[in-house]
């Protein structure tokens, strides 16, 4: 008993010898970190000021933030030291919506990508086709509206330059098709032809197919393409994780899947080759079969806190898109007659039908995104958000509107109130690529056009993406560019177009950093530099934060680091050594 008190007596005097400062956490022995980056501008996530030199990390986790000599203190003969000699830096890009197998797959593909003529895509068209002489299906992506008399192309430019091959080329933003005539005839699709769902053939005045098909349309081209194994969705896939960590996107947030698709994921993570941090949303809609649900719920289940895969998510789409008339607005479209055969609002499903889906799918526990592009879709969305809310009393659902170009000023704020995400691609504001559009809205309706500033001074969380394939671009800083200028990489229009509706480079970075970690609930463990959240963090060419602000789509990235590791580095534009300290 007195031994037992003489050992008590020992630990009660150590504990007050440690709290007196003998022996303090930070004198004690550490076990020196893996990763350190020193001699920065790194931004860690909260405002303009919000910088620190040096970050330590150990393993995949951020250790501490602090200055150069401190970190410094923190390494050990294993230690990686990167210097990045007065280099900006932030959190890792979270890509919150993007379709990637789609864009991946695309990479091997026809890309008309900024084609700005009909000639120049013409070019690109019969280029890829000389150098494919063996692909039997010529597809691509990325055509724009703007180029076309009338905002759409027809088969007889494709048949021009390729009529022994079929080809199937997407607009830019996916909800179009351009086919050659080719590839009309091995689909079946003529005259006669009757597409019964969301969509449209688009016809002639004689009632023969133009080579466009709109929106669920496009299924008829689709499905006469020649399968994709199993193992080509997974080499795109590497392809595009590659071009991912270039551009410093450490995070995806998929719009779009199916639980097969998330298996591609699954297989990556397993064997060590998933460089970016994964979250599916699963396509959802009226006739989304009970097994279908059950399997979402299952992998929801499964991957509920797990950091690098999640699956916690469903996606409806409401409308389709303004260049082609098929997003659902509250009043008619500016350049066509109201007798135009273009029904007024109309959304791809019935009214009463979507809010009981919503109500569904919440009381599951999923979080919901909804493509809504025209004010009457953003506002349906809206109306099924908050019926959902009244009939299950659930709360922080954080569910999201994805895309809502153009809005009502009576609902900019309801998204505050109900705590709804307002999920937004800036690159779809890029004024290149606007003159179809702003036709199609009008003047009246354009003070409201991509309304990022207007939704962020009301009190709502603003979450950025690409949409990626349906974009010009997939890269974060193009993104970056347009939020802030509102303007083409050449200044036009030289005010910005709809300036009022800009805004600033950190409210912007934080849109597609913290706010991509908060809208998938995860913002205590990314979207921040600081210790104990994950170290994904990308390193730039220039400071965003002092540059001039039409310079931003200058920068690019040098060195990408995701879970801890160094997985990309830009040789030309990042020369250092980088090597353990030689002490």
């Amino acid at each position: 008993m007195k031994l037992l008190r003489q050992i008590t007596l020992s630990f009660v005097c150590f504990g007050f010898f440690l709290a007196m400062g003998g022996f303090s956490a930070q004198t004690l022995p550490a076990e020196p970190v893996d990763l350190a980056l020193i001699n920065g501008r790194i931004w860690t996530g909260g405002d303009a000021n919000a910088l620190v030199e040096a970050v330590a990390i150990r393993g995949n986790e951020i250790i501490r933030t602090g200055t150069t000599p401190e970190i410094r203190q923190l390494t050990g003969e294993r230690t990686q030291i990167i210097d990045l000699a007065g280099r900006f830096a932030a959190p890792g890009f979270n890509d919150a919506h993007i379709h990637f197998l789609s864009g991946a797959s695309g990479l091997s593909e026809i890309d008309l990508t900024g084609s700005k003529t009909v000639a120049e895509m013409l070019e690109r068209i019969a280029d890829f086709a000389k150098k494919n002489p063996d692909r039997p299906w010529l597809t691509g992506r990325g055509w724009e509206y703007t180029p076309f008399p009338g905002g759409l192309p027809t088969k007889i430019y494709l048949d021009a330059v390729i009529k022994d091959r079929p080809v199937f080329i997407r607009a830019y933003d996916g909800h179009s098709g351009w086919a050659n005539s080719k590839a009309l005839q091995l689909a079946g699709i003529t005259a006669q032809t009757v597409f019964e769902g969301y969509g449209e053939i688009v016809r002639d005045p004689a009632g023969e197919p133009t080579g466009v098909l709109k929106e669920g349309a496009q299924s008829l081209i689709s499905r006469a393409l020649p399968p994709t194994t199993r193992e080509q969705k997974l080499d795109a896939l590497r392809q595009g994780l590659k071009l991912a960590a270039s551009l410093g996107i450490t995070t995806l947030q998929n719009a779009s899947g199916s639980s097969d698709e998330f298996s591609l994921y699954e297989e990556l993570q397993q064997k060590g080759e998933l460089t970016a941090r994964f979250s599916m949303a699963f396509s959802v809609g009226e006739r989304t079969t009970p097994q279908q649900i059950e399997s979402f719920v299952a992998l929801k289940n499964k991957y509920d806190i797990h950091p690098m895969l999640r699956a916690s998510s469903v996606k409806f789409v409401l409308d389709g898109v303004i260049e082609s008339h098929t997003a659902a607005m509250l009043e008619p479209y500016s350049d066509l007659p109201p007798n135009s055969g273009i029904p007024l609002g109309e959304t791809t499903m019935p009214p009463n039908i979507f809010p009981e889906l919503v109500a569904k799918f919440d009381k599951l526990g999923f979080q919901i995104y909804t493509h809504a592009i025209g004010d009457r879709a953003v506002r349906e969305a809206l109306n099924a958000y908050e019926y959902a809310q009244q009939a299950n009393k659930r709360q922080n659902t954080r569910h999201r509107i994805e895309h809502i170009e153009t809005i009502s000023p009576a609902d900019i704020p309801r998204f505050a109130k109900l705590g709804v995400l307002a999920s937004m691609e800036p690159i779809h504001a890029d004024p290149g690529t606007a003159e179809v559009w702003s036709k199609a809205v009008g003047a009246e309706r354009q003070q409201f056009a991509f309304a990022w500033q207007s939704l962020l001074k009301s009190g709502a969380r603003l979450v950025y993406s690409s949409d990626w394939p349906a974009a010009i671009s997939v890269d974060p800083i193009r993104g970056l560019h347009s939020a802030v200028n509102r303007r083409t990489v050449d200044g036009k229009p030289p005010r910005g177009w709809v300036p009022e509706q800009r805004i600033n480079i950190v409210d912007a970075l934080r849109a597609y950093t913290l706010g991509g970690a908060y809208s998938s609930f995860e913002e205590g463990i990314k979207g921040r530099i600081a210790p104990g959240m994950l170290a994904d963090i990308a390193v730039f060419s220039q400071d965003l934060f002092k540059i001039e602000p039409m310079r931003i789509h200058e920068t690019r990235v040098v060195l990408t680091v995701f879970n801890g590791k160094l997985i990309y580095r830009d040789g030309a534009l990042f020369q250092q050594d980088i090597m353990p300290p030689t002490r």
